[in-house]
């Protein structure tokens, strides 16, 4: 499958009135930590619900921090067919075609100061640009030597070491940071002195990955799901939306019912209506057999 060729240009925000009811329309769900159990595997109670949804009509929608390739590893297994959202919510693909819908980057010059300041203030913070639609990994010189296959679905000794200036050279989708001895929590610390400082033209967040991910100003998961949702002529009121980490908390917010998984934050769990058991005890599956028995969907 191929992905990056780009829709015709079509009026995004243009809403259908016709498609504006009160039943729920889309479940749009994070995979790791959510969907997924710890083997990153999907159970059969599961795929199961996601059937008799997609039976109904209801549209199941992946959104992930996980670039297509990493999501086409479970994609067959969870029986997404359609819209997919990448990257935190910066790429919009329709997995049936290949399709991009819609992808925002981060700009070259605001990468670019993002980078120097942090370096200010931790020297030894390595970085990687993911570019394009999401299939162009540019890994600085030492980042292989912190990473696993996990941490980007991608083995290590692939990933080809670029000086600096490469890896800032071109706009990311996603622009990940990782250090050798601070933790993601404490990088992340760092990054808000800088924003507390007046430094900006970018958005932060954590997926549970050992990295940060930057993305271009204003974007999220929240973000990218209310444009296909526009798209698709569907209200938040119609989603329902699962997730676990920091990157899926404005995303809770913004949906018709949020839900939180059992391990999630507290932050991301005072963002949702309601907090589900954990991805191993079929949380997702949990709430959704039960809206489907009280017929909450169209």
């Amino acid at each position: 499958m191929r992905y990056g060729a780009p829709y015709p240009e079509q009026p995004i925000d243009a809403l259908s009135s016709q498609s504006m009811t009160s039943a729920f329309a889309l479940v749009a769900t994070d995979l790791d930590g959510t969907l997924l159990r710890s083997d990153l595997s999907v159970s059969r109670r599961t795929r199961a619900v996601l059937d008799a949804l997609r039976a109904r009509g209801v549209l199941t929608v992946p959104v992930t921090a996980r670039q297509p390739h990493g999501l086409s590893l479970i994609a067959q297994a969870a029986g997404f067919e359609h819209w997919a959202l990448c990257s935190n919510g910066a790429l919009c693909l329709d997995l049936t075609t290949g399709k991009t819908l819609f992808s925002a980057h981060l700009e070259v010059e605001f990468q670019r100061a993002l980078a120097q300041a942090l370096l200010r203030r931790q020297p030894d913070t390595v970085f990687v640009s993911i570019r394009g639609s999401g299939e162009v990994f540019v890994a600085q010189n030492g980042y292989a030597a912190l990473a696993a296959y996990g941490d980007h679905k991608r083995e290590p000794d692939q990933m080809q070491g670029a000086s600096l200036d490469e890896v800032l050279s071109q706009p990311s989708l996603k622009l990940a940071a990782r250090h050798p001895r601070l933790s993601p929590q404490e990088l992340f610390d760092e990054v808000s002195a800088l924003r507390a400082e007046g430094l900006g033209g970018f958005a932060v967040t954590m997926s549970g990955a050992p990295f940060l991910e930057f993305m271009k100003e204003g974007l999220s998961k929240a973000w990218g799901l209310e444009k296909l949702c526009r798209h698709l002529g569907l209200a938040a009121a119609q989603v329902v939306a699962f997730g676990d980490a920091l990157n899926d908390a404005e995303m809770l917010a913004w949906a018709g019912h949020g839900v939180a998984m059992a391990q999630a934050p507290a932050q991301v769990q005072a963002s949702a209506q309601e907090v589900t058991l954990s991805s191993d005890d079929d949380g997702v599956a949990v709430v959704l057999e039960r809206m489907l028995a009280q017929g909450q969907f169209g």
